[in-house]
């Protein structure tokens, strides 16, 4: 698992594949799999490339500035990531417990390469279950008069605690600004609805008194403007007039928790990068 993992974006130029490659081949690195992508709207090239670092020539803390001349050519942003570095999660959850279980049950399995410190709750109820997969447990009760307070307090915990991302697992509390300015794109949000239909409160009442014959998911990161972050993976599952609002309920709570746990093992396997308030998902 000794591996680098270079994500890319920049103006699309001929050459950019033939001379990253190069780099790799001729510092001994052995490049293991390799995406791009172009948005032809925008003339954008996307790459994200894995390369194993046994025998490789450049130390993990010099390869950025190895970098810097092919970076200056070609106008790049990119980001360097190791397979060995094991992020750190918090999850943030409220009274309604299934993605919470769904998160924890894939980590246990190996589905999800991370480390789980940390759960943060506005109420007691998840504290059992943090408990039982021994986890600390930290309760944040929020009101209208203390809510700024509470989130400085766990802006300031999720620091101590080196938090890489935090995952709001049906978290049912609006962060403030100030708050999402402190994690950016390290954020992942469930919304019970497929995005941008039904947003914001009760979308399940909403979609059944609309009479809709598909209800769906939506995971994203987490922007200042509600529910209108970058779009990571969406999911749907139809329904009937048969169906009942609790009906719609069960089976929202089933896509929520595929979609959820999609989007955060991407987000942990470093296959995503945002854009324009999109996202490139890479294989």
């Amino acid at each position: 698992m000794n591996k680098a993992i270079l994500l890319i974006s920049s103006p699309d130029k001929k050459g950019i594949i033939a001379k990253i490659s190069n780099f790799i081949y001729d510092n001994n690195g052995n490049i293991e799999h390799s995406d791009q992508h172009i948005d032809s709207q925008t003339n954008t090239f996307f790459m994200r490339i894995e390369w194993s670092l046994d025998g490789f020539n450049i130390k993990r803390e010099d390869i950025l500035s190895s970098l810097k001349p092919l970076i200056d050519e070609f106008n790049m942003k990119c980001s360097l990531h190791f397979s060995f570095i094991i992020p750190r999660v918090a999850i943030f959850v409220s009274k309604q417990l299934h993605c919470l279980y769904d998160l924890l049950l894939r980590h246990q399995s190996g589905q999800l390469k991370c480390e789980i410190p940390l759960i943060i709750s506005n109420h007691s109820r998840a504290k059992q279950i943090a408990d039982f997969f021994n986890i600390k447990f930290m309760e944040f009760p929020v009101t209208p008069h203390n809510k700024a307070l509470q989130e400085k307090e766990e802006v300031n915990v999720i620091k101590a605690e080196k938090i890489d991302l935090v995952v709001l697992a049906r978290y049912m509390q609006i962060l403030s600004s100030d708050f999402v300015r402190e994690f950016p794109n390290r954020i992942i949000n469930i919304h019970h609805s497929f995005l941008p239909a039904f947003a914001g409160k009760s979308p399940y009442r909403k979609a059944y008194e609309k009479g809709v014959k598909v209800i769906g998911a939506t995971s994203h990161y987490v922007t200042e403007d509600l529910d209108k972050g970058p779009i990571i993976e969406q999911d749907t599952v139809r329904i009937s007039h048969r169906d009942s609002l609790s009906d719609l309920v069960r089976k929202g709570e089933d896509i929520e928790k595929v979609v959820l746990g999609r989007a955060v093992r991407w987000h942990l396997e470093r296959k995503i990068l945002v854009y324009n308030n999109k996202t490139v998902i890479f294989d």
